[in-house]
C-alpha cells in the first residue's frame, strides 16, 4: 500500500534555531504510529542539521530542504548542493515552489536542479500550477508548459521517484484576492498533468505521485484527500501550528 504524503513547508519560518526545535519537537511528540502516511517536513538550510540531530532517535519525520542548486560544487556563492544535502542525509526537496518562481526562477532552472537532485538520490518535490483562470482554460496550457520544460530529459526510470505538486497560485493565503480552490478543480487538474506525462513518457511508464498543495489546513484536508484525486497535501501555514498540522495528519492517517 502506498502511504498518504503529509508535506510540510515552513518556507521563510521561524525566526530562531531554538523556535525551529520547540515546533518540530511539539509535532513529533504529538505523532503516534502512522502506518498509512508518511510525514515530511521541509525547513530552512541552516535548519536542517539542528531538527537532524533532534529526530535521531524516533526518526518519525523526514526532513526535507526548500530548495537546491544544481552544480555539484564551485563558485556559487550563497548556494546549498544536491552534495551537501545528500551527505546530511536530506530525502527530499522542494523545486519550483511559486515564490521561487515569483522571484525569477525559470522552468529551466528547475529542470536542471530535478536532474541534478535525482542523480544523487534526493527525491524532488516539484511544484506546478497556474496563476489564474482563465473562460478560455488557457490555464490547462500553462500547467501543461511547465510538465514538460521541468521534466525535459528526465529519464523514464526515474520519473517515478518524483513527486508533483499542484499548486494553483490563486488559491495561495499570500496571493491578493485569492479564491479557495476546491476538490473538484484538484482531481481536474490531475487528470490533466498524469495526461501529459502519459503522452510524454508513455503510458507504461511509473508516473510521479501528485498532491495538492494551495492553502490546505484541517478544515479541507479531508475533501482534498479523498475527492481531490491526490496521494497527500503539501501545507504551508498551517504547518507552523503544530496542533493544526497534527489533526491533518490524523485525517490522513484515518482514510
Amino acid at each position: 500500500m502506498t502511504k498518504k504524503l503529509v508535506i510540510a513547508n515552513w518556507k521563510m519560518n521561524p525566526a530562531s534555531g531554538k523556535e525551529a526545535e520547540t515546533l518540530f519537537t511539539d509535532v513529533e511528540n504529538g505523532l503516534t504510529l502512522l502506518k498509512k502516511t508518511e510525514v515530511i517536513i521541509c525547513v530552512p538550510f541552516l535548519y536542517l542539521n539542528i531538527l537532524k540531530s533532534a529526530n535521531r532517535q524516533t526518526k518519525k519525520i523526514i526532513l526535507g530542504a526548500q530548495n537546491v542548486f544544481y552544480e555539484e560544487k564551485g563558485a556559487f556563492t550563497g548556494e546549498i548542493s544536491p552534495l551537501m544535502l545528500d551527505n546530511l542525509g536530506i530525502k527530499y526537496v522542494i523545486l519550483g515552489h511559486s515564490e521561487r518562481r515569483a522571484l525569477g526562477e525559470t522552468n529551466l532552472d528547475i529542470n536542471k536542479k530535478i536532474k541534478s537532485a535525482l542523480s544523487f538520490g534526493l527525491i524532488p518535490i516539484v511544484c506546478v500550477g497556474d496563476k489564474e483562470r482563465d473562460e478560455n482554460h488557457e490555464y490547462f496550457n500553462f500547467v501543461k508548459i511547465q510538465v514538460e520544460e521541468c521534466l525535459n530529459g528526465v529519464k523514464k526510470d526515474l520519473l517515478g521517484k518524483i513527486i508533483i505538486a499542484y499548486e494553483p497560485v490563486w488559491a495561495l493565503s499570500t496571493t491578493e484576492g485569492r479564491k479557495d480552490a476546491t476538490p473538484v478543480d484538484s482531481r481536474e487538474m490531475v487528470i490533466f498533468i498524469r495526461k501529459i506525462l502519459t503522452d510524454k513518457f508513455g503510458v507504461n511508464t511509473k508516473l510521479p505521485r501528485i498532491i495538492y498543495g494551495g492553502s490546505v489546513n484541517e478544515k479541507n484536508a479531508l475533501e482534498f484527500l479523498t475527492n481531490g484525486g491526490v496521494e497527500g497535501v503539501l501545507v504551508g501555514g498551517a504547518s507552523l501550528n503544530p496542533e493544526k498540522f497534527l489533526e491533518i495528519i490524523s485525517i490522513a492517517e484515518k482514510i
